[in-house]
C-alpha cells in the first residue's frame, strides 16, 4: 500500500509542472507577437518614409 503523502507529493508535482510549462508557453507565445509587432511597426515605417521622398 502506497503512503498518502506520496501521491499528493506527486499530484503537485504534477500541477506545478503543468503550471510551469504554460507560463514558459505563454511567455514564449507573448514575446512573438511582441517581436512580430515591432517587426510590422518598423517595416510600415520605413514604407512611409520611403513614400515622402
Amino acid at each position: 500500500m502506497e503512503s498518502p503523502y506520496l501521491i499528493i507529493l506527486a499530484l503537485i508535482a504534477i500541477v506545478l509542472l503543468v503550471g510551469v510549462t504554460g507560463g514558459v508557453v505563454y511567455l514564449t507565445l507573448a514575446d512573438w507577437r511582441d517581436r512580430r509587432r515591432r517587426e510590422d511597426e518598423t517595416r510600415e515605417l520605413k514604407h512611409s518614409t520611403a513614400k515622402r521622398r
